[in-house]
């Protein structure tokens, strides 16, 4: 059987193919620095991403240096319901104060949140952090990126995923898409305090 030479361009198409493939199947590839898919508030210095599902596999991979980190306040972590194996240093917390404009109890940072951190994680430990959406969480990778951490995994989706944004539907403004706990995967309301921080008080001026 006489064999058809392939020619060059067609074998560099299928090489360029392939290797697409191979990028956008693989967990997290969707959540690349600077990637389109993910949102600019969802992104970190680090530029290391997890789904809550990939997250929870990667912790059930060595949980003895792999920690989970959940950086909502203690009212989100207690009511809300948690992983069961995460930590918990609120990297804000709730003042009670209503913002008329933006509509929303304002929150302030929680000043001992890097401290409260290297308590029980050191700069090369392996972070998996979460809050509910995947903002604060950002915000909390780069704060830790900044003290040294260079291992430190943001959970794009959190705690409680995404909001529904379909008019038509009646779960409309409620996070069913994805996150933790709509995952498929453990979670609890049960706390374990120790494994709880709380927020300190700011500093005298």
């Amino acid at each position: 059987m006489k064999r058809i030479p392939l020619h060059p361009g067609i074998f560099t198409w299928l090489v360029a193919m392939m290797a697409l493939v191979i990028v956008v199947a693989a967990p997290g590839a969707f959540a690349q620095a600077g990637s389109p898919e993910l949102p600019k508030e969802k992104q970190t210095s680090l530029g290391l991403y997890l789904t809550a599902a990939e997250a929870y596999e990667k912790w059930r991979t060595d949980p003895e240096h792999i920690k989970v980190l959940d950086v909502r306040t203690t009212e989100e972590y207690l009511f809300v319901g948690h992983a069961p194996m995460a930590w918990n240093v609120p990297l804000m917390s709730q003042t009670y104060q209503w913002n008329a404009d933006k509509e929303y109890f304002a929150m302030q940072p929680n000043p001992g949140f890097v401290s409260q951190v290297t308590e029980f994680a050191r700069p090369s430990d392996t972070l998996l952090v979460m809050c509910r959406s995947g903002g604060r969480s950002a915000m909390a990778v780069n704060k830790l990126a900044e003290a040294g951490f260079t291992n430190v995994y943001q959970i794009v989706d959190g705690m409680e995923g995404d909001a529904v944004m379909d008019p038509e539907s009646v779960y409309r403004g409620q996070r069913l898409k994805n996150g933790w706990k709509n995952s498929g995967i453990p979670w609890t309301y049960q706390p374990d305090p120790e494994r709880m921080r709380f927020v300190t008080k700011q500093p005298q001026e």
